[in-house]
C-alpha cells in the first residue's frame, strides 16, 4: 500500500512493531476524598503572571478551590486557609512552584529497534511533569496504544494520558487509491475508536476527502508534509481542508515559494537516502519568502483565519545545527539504552540516523534555517496563532522526557516569553486536543493534573530537566536545583524523582547484561 509505504519510509522502526506494554500501576499515591496543596505559587497556564502562597484544594481528582493564603515573605494566617477534611491529604509546598500537567503533542510510545517499551517512556514522560501525549501514528497499533489509553484512564498503569491519532492507511487491507477509499478508512478509524489521524500526504483529491470526512464526524488531525506529496499539498492546502495542526515545518516553506515551485533538490537527491532528504531540508527556509514580506504576511495571515495549530519540534532537529551537543547530551549516560543509544548512531538504514558525513557546512545551514523558521513561528503567536509543544522524542538523540524542557527552552530562544511558553505546554496544547474544558490549566472544575517543582521555571526552563540546573552556593559548591519534585496525574500524587529513579535502575539493569557503555562514533 502507497501510504504504509511511505510511513515505512518515514518510520520504518516503528510500523506496527509493538513494544512491551506497561506494567501494572505501583507509583503513586491517591486520590483522596481531598487533597490540599499547602503555600504553592501558582502558574496557572493562561498566560497570567504567578501568583501565590495559594492552597489549592482537589477533591478526589478536581479542583475544587484555590484560594490566595498571604503574601510574599508574610506569615500567613492559619484562619484563612481551608480546612483538612476527615480522611484528606496535605502536602506542603511551601516555595515551590506549580503548573498545570504538560501536554506532549508529538510523543511515539518507544520503539522496539529503539529498545524502548512503553514502562520506560511513560515514566520518563510522568517524572517530567507530562501528563496528556498526543501518539502520532500509533506506531505499536491502534488496538495497542487505544489499551494503554484505556488504562491510563482508569489509573492501572503509570502513564499520561493518551490521544490516539493513526497513521493514514495503517490497518487497511487495499490500497487507498480513491476518495470513496479515503472516507471509508476514516468512518473505520473513528468506530474503532481513535482520537484522530496523523497523515503525511497523498494525492490532492485523497487528502481532501479524509481530512473534510475526519472533521466531520468530530475527530482532530496532525500532518508531517513528506517531501513526497508536499508540491500539490501543502500546508495551506490541509488547513483549508481542516487540519488540525501541521507537525514539524515541512509544507510551510513551500507555501511560502515566491520564485519557484519546487524545492531547489540536487540533480542526484534521493529521497530514501536521509543525508540527502535531512541536508536539503536545511536549506530551504532559504528558498521561501522573506520574513515580513507581502506573501510571507499573506499565509500566515490565511493560517491564522482558519485556527491552525503549529506543532513545530524544534528540538527533534536540534543535532542538524549542533551534533555534539544532542549527542553528549548529560542524561544520555544513566538514562539512554543501550539499545536506543545504538539506535541514535550514524546508519544508513534507520530512520534519523544520517550523519554518513554531516559537518560544519550542514550545521551552519540548519542554524541559518532555525532563524527563520523561529521568526515565523513567534510572529504567528504574536499575531494570535495557537503554537504548540511536542517533541517526537526516541529519534536524532533525543531521549523521551528530557526533550520537554528543551523544546520549551527553544520556544524561549525564537522569542517567546516564558509566560508564553508554558501557556504553549499546557492550555494551548488543551486547545489543541479538544480537552480545554478538562486540562490545560489550573481553574476550579478542571482535573487535577499539575507538574511541582522547587524552583522557579520562569526564571530558568532547565530546572524542568530531571536533572535540574547547575547552580553554585555561597560556599562556592555546585549543586543541582529543580528537577520535578511531584507530577500529580488526575489527583494522583507521583514523586517524579522516584520515577526517574526507576528508569536509571532499568537501564543499569540492561548495561549490566551487555557490558554497554556509550561510547563516540568512530572512538572506538
Amino acid at each position: 500500500m502507497r501510504y504504509r509505504l511511505l510511513f515505512a519510509l518515514l518510520f520504518p522502526v516503528c510500523l506496527y512493531a509493538q513494544v512491551k506494554k506497561a506494567p501494572d500501576r505501583k507509583e503513586g499515591d491517591g486520590p483522596w476524598p481531598q487533597l490540599i496543596i499547602r503555600g504553592v505559587i501558582l502558574i496557572n497556564g493562561t498566560g497570567a503572571p504567578a501568583i501565590g502562597p495559594v492552597d489549592i484544594v482537589v477533591e478526589k481528582n478536581r479542583i475544587k478551590e484555590i484560594k490566595n493564603v498571604g503574601a510574599p515573605g508574610a506569615p500567613i494566617n492559619p484562619n484563612a486557609r481551608p480546612k483538612l477534611a476527615a480522611g484528606g491529604k496535605e502536602l506542603n509546598a511551601e516555595g515551590m512552584y506549580l503548573l498545570p500537567g504538560f501536554v506532549d503533542m508529538h510523543g511515539h510510545i518507544g520503539g522496539e529497534a529503539q529498545g524502548a517499551d512503553a514502562e520506560y517512556v511513560f515514566k520518563l514522560w510522568m517524572a517530567h511533569g507530562i501528563t496528556t501525549v498526543r501518539d502520532p501514528s500509533c506506531g505499536n497499533g491502534l488496538d495497542w496504544v487505544l489499551d494503554q489509553k484505556k488504562k491510563s484512564e482508569q489509573n492501572l498503569i503509570t502513564a499520561p494520558r493518551i490521544k490516539a491519532y493513526t497513521a493514514f492507511g495503517q490497518g487497511s487491507a487495499s490500497i487507498i487509491s480513491t476518495t470513496t477509499q479515503a472516507v471509508t478508512w476514516v468512518q473505520e478509524n473513528a468506530k474503532k475508536g481513535a482520537d484522530g489521524i496523523k497523515f503525511f500526504g497523498a494525492a490532492p483529491d485523497i487528502m481532501k476527502a479524509a481530512l473534510e470526512e475526519n472533521k466531520r464526524l468530530g475527530l482532530r488531525s496532525a500532518c508531517h508534509h513528506a517531501q513526497m506529496d508536499v508540491v500539490r499539498w501543502n500546508v495551506v492546502s490541509s488547513a483549508k481542508a481542516g487540519l488540525t495542526s501541521m507537525e514539524h515545518w515541512y509544507g510551510l516553506p513551500e507555501a511560502l515559494f515566491e520564485d519557484r515551485t519546487i524545492q531547489n533538490y540536487p540533480l542526484n537527491y534521493n529521497y530514501a537516502n536521509e543525508q540527502h532528504r535531512f541536508e536539503e531540508a536545511g536549506k530551504l527556509w532559504k528558498q521561501a519568502a522573506k520574513p515580513f514580506s507581502e506573501h510571507w504576511n499573506k499565509t500566515m495571515n490565511e493560517l491564522l483565519a482558519l485556527d491552525f495549530t503549529i506543532d513545530p519540534t524544534f528540538n527533534i532537529y536540534e543535532a542538524n545545527r549542533d551534533l555534539m551537543r544532542a549527542r553528549r547530551a548529560e542524561w544520555h549516560e544513566e538514562y539512554t539504552t543501550p539499545k536506543l543509544w545504538q539506535f541514535y548512531e550514524p546508519s544508513r538504514v534507520a530512520h534519523g540516523s544520517y550523519w554518513h558525513s554531516w559537518g560544519t557546512e550542514q550545521e551552519v545551514n540548519w542554524k541559518e534555517n532555525y532563524k527563520l523558521w523561529m521568526t515565523f513561528v513567534n510572529e504567528y503567536k504574536n499575531r494570535g496563532g495557537r503554537v504548540t509543544v511536542g517533541t517526537d522524542a526516541g529519534f536524532i538523540y533525543e531521549l523521551y522526557g528530557f526533550s520537554y524542557p528543551r523544546e520549551l527552552e527553544l520556544l524561549r530562544e525564537a522569542g517567546f516569553h516564558p509566560l508564553e511558553v508554558i501557556r504553549s505546554a499546557t492550555l494551548y496544547g488543551a486547545q489543541a486536543l479538544g480537552m480545554d474544558k478538562e486540562i490545560g490549566s489550573v481553574e476550579v472544575g478542571k482535573l487535577a493534573d499539575f507538574v511541582i517543582v522547587n524552583a522557579n521555571p520562569l526564571e530558568n526552563l532547565q530546572v524542568l530537566y530531571g536533572t535540574g540546573a547547575i547552580t553554585l552556593t555561597n560556599e562556592n559548591k555546585v549543586e543541582r536545583k529543580g528537577g520535578v519534585l511531584y507530577t500529580v496525574k488526575d489527583g494522583i500524587v507521583y514523586n517524579a524523582k522516584e520515577l526517574l529513579d526507576d528508569v536509571k535502575k532499568l537501564v543499569a539493569v540492561e548495561k549490566a547484561k551487555t557490558g554497554f557503555k556509550i561510547q563516540q562514533p568512530g572512538l572506538h
